[in-house]
């Protein structure tokens, strides 16, 4: 039986070498966004998402990336209001259901009704459930089954795909 390159290349261990040379040298394909857009007016090209966020919200909305823990200020609000999905504006929490979960990232028991989707990550191996926007199908993070009562539920999110409006406003 004839043996492929790629079966070759992966049993020597080296199958990944030209993809990881492509990243370094800027040149890899970026992944998809955690969901298409469930609203057709929210199916944005790439260039738009490009010119529509900050650089930090766009890696993490568009491209599944992850802030670093303790980096948002969000972390530290207090105030009643309501935290939007940075890319569309759809309200996701109340913070009512916001509180200090230790991990570095915006936590929230709940979410509000019917603003956000979920699928299953394998990205560490170890199956995750990632959550993303309803309406604009931007990642903002995981939910876990670790949070506080009444919902044992951690929704981690990253703050910069959060824009928080203060009730007073």
């Amino acid at each position: 039986m004839p043996i492929s390159r790629r079966i070759l290349l992966t049993t020597l261990g080296i199958g990944a070498v030209p993809p990881a040379l492509a990243a370094l040298l800027g040149r890899a394909r970026p992944a998809d966004a955690a969901s298409p857009a469930s609203d057709p007016a929210w199916r944005l090209s790439d260039s738009a998402w490009r010119e529509r966020l900050s650089p930090e919200s766009y890696a993490v909305l568009r491209r599944e990336a992850t802030e670093a823990p303790f980096s948002s200020a969000l972390n530290q609000e207090k105030r009643p209001g309501t935290y939007l999905c940075a890319g569309c504006g759809l309200p996701l929490f109340s913070s009512q259901a916001k509180y200090d979960s230790g991990t570095g990232w915006p936590s929230f028991f709940a979410a509000l009704p019917e603003s956000i989707g979920s699928k299953r990550d394998f990205k560490l191996i170890v199956p995750r459930t990632e959550y993303h926007c309803r309406r604009c199908g931007g990642h903002q993070g995981h939910v876990f089954n670790d949070g506080p009562r009444p919902t044992g539920k951690r929704y981690c999110n990253n703050g910069v795909a959060l824009t928080f409006i203060p009730s007073d406003s």
